[in-house]
């Protein structure tokens, strides 16, 4: 950053102490993140944030409440100009934001950043999916290997009951029931409280026949990694997305896949096989704010193009 404000020079050279002081503070907000992969991505957005300039360690930033608005409403103004999308800029600066407010509430800061503004942003602007002619190309490139039974179970499960992959990735052998026919799930938001799915005979299946192939104890991940040098490792979220992309592009479907397009997928269907009944589906979705579900309806139905038609056939 340039042309910035003087600040106390004595501000730029932190102690030592002081500065093992913010690095603890760093480090304290970044363990209260119970997700791993949003205590990796905060982690990221602050070191990109205090890389912008030299004089920018935390301790000098949160040491004045105008310098603080003038720094962070600068950073954001060149995150608009990378053209970054409104999700991605908004998470970068609710880093900021929820960083400088546990310093507040520490007592380290007087001063928090609610003030700064994030972009708006429409979620699920796009739901559309494949339908299950299509899904079922992805289920067929899955051969009865370890790998194509392991692939099929995980496909199931992000079709038949629209999971999250990182949901997938959690899970244990111990957690999964053949008889009862479910599967315990620590859903997005919700920390270490868990619940319960229920599964259909063909996923139920599915996973028992995976887990066939396998000598495994109940502590031991559900899915895991067949790849030499990698053996018996839990599969993470990346390895999910990468799964899910492959076989879209082994099935020859145009469209990207990943585990979210399946869930888009999933949860439009239902929408189209029980008519449009949102409370039954978001069962299945588990979506807290029913809203949101009806985003997905106003996309499935487009009611704007039926509006238009209407229109047009007025004149």
């Amino acid at each position: 950053m340039t042309n910035l404000r003087p600040i106390n020079p004595k501000l730029i050279y932190l102690s030592n102490r002081d500065r093992v002081v913010w690095d603890r503070i760093i480090s304290d907000w970044l363990n209260l993140m119970r997700s791993p992969n949003t205590k990796r991505a905060y982690q990221k957005d602050i070191s990109q944030f205090l890389a912008h300039d030299p004089h920018l360690h935390l301790g000098v930033i949160l040491s004045d409440r105008f310098y603080a608005y003038e720094v962070t409403n600068r950073y954001r103004a060149e995150l608009l100009q990378q053209e970054l999308a409104p999700a991605t800029i908004n998470r970068k600066l609710s880093a900021i934001k929820s960083l400088a407010a546990y310093a507040y509430q520490c007592g380290h800061c007087e001063f928090t950043l609610e003030a700064i503004k994030l972009e708006k942003n429409r979620n699920y602007r796009d739901t559309s999916g494949i339908d299950a002619i299509a899904f079922k190309k992805l289920l067929d490139t899955c051969d009865s290997s370890v790998l194509g039974l392991r692939d099929f179970a995980i496909l199931s499960l992000l079709w038949a009951n629209a999971l999250r992959r990182a949901e997938v990735c959690k899970c244990n052998i111990g957690d999964f029931d053949f008889e009862l026919k479910i599967l315990r799930i620590f859903g997005k938001g919700r920390g270490n409280q868990s619940e319960y799915v229920f599964l259909g005979d063909s996923t139920r299946d599915a996973i028992a026949s995976y887990l066939s192939t396998r000598k495994a104890l109940g502590d031991d991940p559900l899915f895991i990694a067949h790849k030499a040098g990698y053996e018996g490792r839990r599969l993470s979220t990346n390895s999910i997305y990468n799964i899910v992309h492959n076989r879209g592009e082994l099935a020859g479907i145009s469209k990207k896949m990943s585990p979210h397009r399946i869930r888009h997928s999933a949860i439009t269907t239902a929408l189209d096989v029980t008519g449009g009944d949102v409370r039954r589906v978001q069962k299945l979705s588990r979506h807290s704010n029913l809203n949101t579900l009806m985003i997905y309806d106003d996309n499935r139905r487009n009611a704007q193009s039926e509006i238009t038609a209407l229109l047009d056939g007025l004149v």
